[in-house]
């Protein structure tokens, strides 16, 4: 069992950055890959950015690619979520999920086994 909670939402103007914090405790939690994912009002919940277990590799959706930067701290059990260059269109709550090492990285939500709570992010024009 692995618990999330993420952190570092907000409400910040167009061209602002946010970092967000996703906090994993249970056993093993560094074993899982780990995901960003969000969701806006009426949507589905769409992938945004992924890394591996170990750290090494990452993967992002297209639209954030450039912007934003997922980041693991293995001794703090944390997943970071570096976001540069909001835009209205990023407004969404964000969740993080966690996904079996022994498995690819995923880039569908029910690939993740675990997730949190959400934190709500807010991009003002």
């Amino acid at each position: 069992q692995v618990q999330l909670v993420e952190s570092g939402g907000g409400v910040v103007q167009a061209g602002g950055s946010l970092r967000l914090s996703c906090a994993a405790s249970g056993r093993t939690s560094s074993y899982y890959h780990m995901g960003w994912f969000r969701q806006a009002p009426g949507k589905e919940r769409d992938f945004v950015a992924a890394i591996t277990s170990s750290g090494h590799n990452t993967y992002y959706a297209d639209s954030v690619k450039g912007r934003f930067t997922i980041s693991r701290d293995s001794a703090k059990n944390t997943v970071y979520l570096q976001m540069n260059s909001l835009k209205p269109e990023d407004t969404a709550v964000y969740y993080c999920g966690a996904r079996p090492g022994a498995y690819t990285l995923g880039v569908e939500d029910y690939e993740y086994n675990y997730w949190g709570q959400g934190t709500q992010v807010t991009v003002s024009s």
